[in-house]
């Protein structure tokens, strides 16, 4: 086997792994290779940190795949990955969901599904907010490396609205009882009646690249009782895709954290 030929075979196993987990024998039905072959591969990019061996005995995309797709093109991956799980959401909550990421000290949306209301929430897709005056940017706040949350603090928050919480030290705070309880509620901080939560996910080694969220008018988003169940499925969902990520079957967690809102 050729130089080239190695090459142009070892992108078309990491091709038919951009969908998802799999065996040997299905990546190698996959990409038309004798399994011989695709089972030589995959030894030579876990070797390189290309691919990851997931608890289940097959392969996924490892952690340098990840990190130069996010740098290439962050969440582009993601959004294809996560869309299912998005619609689930809608389904289920009825209100809008999406993915945001942090970017500079914002939160760029990447994409959002609607749902079916005759009232709806605008389309935030492509345009980026202040972080911390909504819910995926507290979440992706709450995890980020101290000098990325030092920084953001240090450069002035700006209100958005009357309900924005702009004290440093109270959103310190906040941000360390959003890591704790492993979700964010926001009420009418971005915008006047609009709410929002948001759950992080992260990557097979363990880190926060995005957050899942979903927003609604505030006369009917959160229905009155109903913010720990809506916060549960949320976080629910960003575990989902966290699995997806790292190759594991997506099982929801009956251990959620579970809290009414501030």
């Amino acid at each position: 086997m050729s130089t080239v030929h190695s090459v142009e075979r070892a992108f078309a196993v990491l091709q038919a792994l951009a969908t998802g987990a799999a065996g040997v024998s299905d990546i190698a039905e996959r990409v038309d290779l004798p399994k011989s072959t695709v089972a030589r591969l995959l030894a030579t990019l876990v070797g390189v940190g290309a691919v990851d061996r997931t608890d289940s005995g097959g392969y996924a995309l490892g952690e340098l795949i990840l990190d130069l797709s996010s740098a290439a093109a962050p969440g582009r991956n993601l959004i294809a990955l996560a869309r299912p799980y998005l619609a689930e959401l809608v389904d289920e909550l009825g209100e809008a969901a999406g993915l945001g990421v942090l970017d500079d000290g914002h939160v760029r949306y990447i994409d959002q599904v609607d749902g079916d209301h005759e009232v709806l929430v605008r389309d935030w897709t492509g345009e980026s907010v202040a972080a911390h005056v909504v819910s995926s940017g507290l979440v992706l706040l709450a995890s980020a490396p101290v000098a990325v949350r030092r920084a953001v603090l240090a450069g002035g928050l700006e209100p958005w609205t009357d309900h924005s919480v702009v004290d440093p030290a109270a959103v310190e705070r906040r941000l360390a009882e959003v890591h704790r309880a492993g979700f964010a509620w926001v009420y009418e901080e971005m915008a006047e009646g609009l709410n929002s939560v948001a759950a992080p996910i992260v990557n097979p080694a363990g880190t926060v690249i995005a957050a899942v969220h979903v927003h609604g008018p505030s006369y009917r988003f959160p229905a009155v009782g109903e913010a720990a169940s809506i916060a549960a499925a949320v976080v629910a969902t960003g575990r989902r895709i966290s699995d997806r990520l790292a190759g594991r079957d997506a099982v929801a967690d009956e251990s959620l954290h579970r809290a009414a809102p501030r």
